[in-house]
């Protein structure tokens, strides 16, 4: 952490180590940019001057742990985000749903729910998907995203405009009912998700998904644990199955000879086996 003294960079550690012990996450497979930016925008809603102060406020309060948890673990999302990417998996979910069986899709982490809503959604708004052969997974590490995801009600403020969000669909009114600023999902676009926990690094991965959308989580891993994370995210694809990435995101090297790209731009790649890697 550079600009720290060397006494706080040892407060940060012991921070980071209290984490490891008593938080539900594990950092080390996290920048530590990404870390200390997120640690530091906790300590500043507790008015905490320096990481020992922070640190006794984490041994004493375990609302503050959960609190911790849900900013170490946020990420930035909402209703059809980068609609290029959308746009061209529309093909890929024709392509998938051709086939006179089901298609698993898993969105992973899926933060507070829109990701996989939007996913629903696109696939009912297009006549040449059968979206009732859609099953779609949707897990995240934190609790309270999946509590939210569930409950499918979202706020317009004066960050986020949701109406603007969904101006890819001609009319969003057979999926989401508005009441003022409050947008809320339909009973049955929700009642096509699946929700729960699931921790990419910690836990076993998922297998034979033909669809894997696991957006902007990358670009905050360390560079030695993004090999291991992708092969969690390999081993959940069958063969032929699809995966998006964020648009900052890359497949690793060597991990490349085993997905080709099918929308580059998108980061849209379908695997074509375990030959690579």
């Amino acid at each position: 952490m550079s600009g720290t003294r060397p006494d706080d960079e040892e407060a940060f550690d012991r921070v980071i180590r209290h984490i490891e012990d008593e938080v539900p996450f594990e950092p080390g497979y996290y920048n530590e940019a990404y870390l200390g930016r997120r640690i530091s925008a906790r300590m500043q809603r507790r008015d905490a001057d320096d990481h020992t102060e922070y640190l006794d406020i984490l041994r004493s309060d375990e609302s503050e742990r959960e609190e911790l948890l849900d900013a170490l673990t946020i990420n930035v999302t909402g209703f059809f985000r980068d609609p290029d990417m959308w746009e061209n998996l529309v093909p890929v979910l024709r392509e998938l749903t051709t086939d006179h069986r089901q298609v698993d899709a898993w969105s992973a982490p899926c933060a507070d729910g829109r990701e996989p809503y939007s996913l629903v959604m696109v696939a009912e708004d297009d006549p040449e998907i059968t979206a009732r052969r859609l099953n779609v997974l949707a897990t995240d590490i934190s609790e309270e995203a999946i509590a939210a995801a569930r409950a499918g009600a979202y706020e317009t403020t004066r960050t986020t405009d949701i109406e603007d969000e969904l101006g890819p669909l001609d009319s969003y009114d057979p999926y989401v009912e508005q009441d003022g600023d409050t947008f809320r999902v339909r009973d049955r676009v929700r009642e096509q998700v699946t929700f729960g926990t699931h921790d990419l690094i910690r836990d076993e991965p998922e297998s034979e998904k033909d669809l894997l959308l696991c957006r902007n989580l990358l670009i905050y891993i360390d560079a030695e644990y993004k090999t291991p994370l992708f092969q969690t995210l390999r081993a959940s694809l069958r063969d032929g199955g699809y995966l998006v990435l964020g648009k900052t995101e890359s497949v690793p090297p060597d991990c490349r000879d085993a997905f080709e790209p099918v929308a580059k731009r998108s980061r849209i790649y379908r695997h074509v086996g375990d030959g690579g890697g």
